[in-house]
């Protein structure tokens, strides 16, 4: 069993930049893909970023691609998305997710999710 927190959301301009956290529980954290997910209100949940067991193969969503990084700490049982360059389109409750599969075909996503997280608040005014 996992457990996952969020932290970091808020407010912020266009422009500016935020970091996501979320802190898992349980002995299992590094058997997981970690990603991260957003949505919008009055839309689809979106995939946003993933990132592999190790740490060492990330994947993104087109429209955040140069402004998002994501990693992960084995060791602290986190994985992280660095928000640069926020845009209002960026405006979401963003959601940390753990699963066992990284597609790329058609598109990156994280797939066979077993674990997510409550969401976090993010708000980006123009």
């Amino acid at each position: 069993q996992v457990q996952l927190v969020e932290s970091g959301g808020g407010l912020v301009q266009t422009g500016g930049s935020l970091r996501l956290s979320c802190a898992a529980s349980g002995r299992t954290f590094n058997h997981y893909a970690m990603g991260w997910f957003r949505q919008a209100p009055g839309k689809e949940l979106e995939f946003v970023a993933a990132v592999n067991l190790s740490g060492t193969r990330t994947y993104y969503q087109d429209s955040v691609k140069g402004r998002f990084t994501i990693s992960r700490d084995n060791a602290k049982n986190t994985v992280y998305l660095q928000m640069n360059s926020l845009k209002p389109e960026d405006t979401a409750v963003y959601y940390c997710a753990a699963g066992k599969t990284i597609v790329v075909v058609p598109s990156p996503s994280l797939t066979a999710v077993n674990y997510w997280g409550q969401g976090t608040q993010v708000t980006v005014s123009s």
